[in-house]
Parts: structure tokens; C-alpha cells; sequence
């Protein structure tokens, strides 16, 4: 039985939504994957460590036969392959994957935590995930209700580099 999981996006160095678009190819090639949908992408102000670029950011949900560690563990090769490097908390990334939700599973263990555990305090993660999955339930609210709770003029919607994310995706 398929599980509904909501993954998040984010990025700020090299081009993000050439390598958004390169780990959605990378999901959907998966066999146990299956890519639902999709949102636009954001413009973010930096959070955590705020002297680098601004962020690009966006929401996958997907359905998945993987267990939640397998799908986080497949996600973190994905970046890898995107060039992902960890050496700063925060720092500058060329793709950031978030496994936000795995249906409705609360899991806390060392490396694995869902939902993720700041998902409440993150407007970059939410308007994003609230476009896609307005009623998706987090901790007894909805996205949308926890997006409104922090609407921010920092999380833009980025009607160019959607578009590009689409023509990327396409071809």
C-alpha cells in the first residue's frame, strides 16, 4: 500500500530549479514513487544564516511504497548527486530535500524525525506545502492554517522560475 509523503525543496546556490527539476525526474524514475504533485517555486529570504543568497523553495508530494527511511536515505542521494555538500548548518546548498510528512506517521529516531520537527516555524516550507496539500493535518492543523499563521512578504511566489521548473520538467 502506497504511502502519501510531502517532501520539500529548497536551494540557493548553482541553479536550484535545474536541480528541483532533476530530483523530480530522479523520483519519478523511482519505481516504488509516484510524483502527485507539484507546487510553484518560492523565493526566500535566507533563515538559520542569513549572510548568503536568497533560496529557491518548492513542494513534492509524492506516493511511495518505500519505508520512511528508505525514501530519506533515496532523497539524500539525490542531493549528493545534485552536488549537496554538508558543511555548514543552514549554509548554502544546491538542494535541500526535507521529507516533511510520510502519510500520517510520527517518527523520532536518531536521523528521522517526521513530521519534520519545524515544519510549524518555516513559511519557506509552508507556502509551498500549502499550495499542494491545503488540508494536509500537522500536529492538528492544517498547511494552510499554519501558512496563514506566518504569512511573511519574505516567501514570494516566483512566477518565472515556475515556469522554467515547468519547461524543465517537460523536456
Amino acid at each position: 500500500m502506497k504511502t502519501e509523503a510531502a517532501l520539500c525543496f529548497g536551494g540557493n546556490l548553482g541553479d536550484p530549479v535545474i536541480a528541483f527539476a532533476a530530483a523530480i525526474e530522479a523520483l519519478a524514475r523511482h519505481p516504488a514513487v509516484t510524483v502527485l504533485r507539484i507546487s510553484s517555486v518560492y523565493r526566500t529570504a535566507p533563515w538559520g544564516k542569513l549572510d548568503q543568497p536568497e533560496f529557491k523553495n518548492m513542494a513534492v508530494m509524492i506516493a511511495t511504497d518505500l519505508a520512511a527511511a528508505d525514501l530519506l536515505a533515496f532523497c539524500l542521494r539525490i542531493e549528493r548527486e545534485q552536488g549537496r555538500e554538508r558543511k555548514e548548518r543552514w549554509g548554502p546548498r544546491t538542494l535541500d530535500i526535507d521529507l516533511l510528512t510520510y502519510g500520517e506517521a510520527i517518527i523520532d529516531e536518531p536521523g528521522l524525525q517526521v513530521p519534520h520537527p519545524r515544519i510549524a516555524e518555516r513559511a519557506f516550507v509552508l507556502a509551498p506545502l500549502a499550495e499542494i496539500a491545503p488540508t494536509l493535518v500537522i500536529g492538528g492543523r492544517s498547511a494552510s492554517d499554519l501558512r496563514d499563521a506566518l504569512a511573511s512578504e519574505e516567501v514570494m511566489r516566483d512566477d518565472t522560475e515556475t515556469a522554467r521548473l515547468r519547461n524543465a520538467s517537460a523536456g
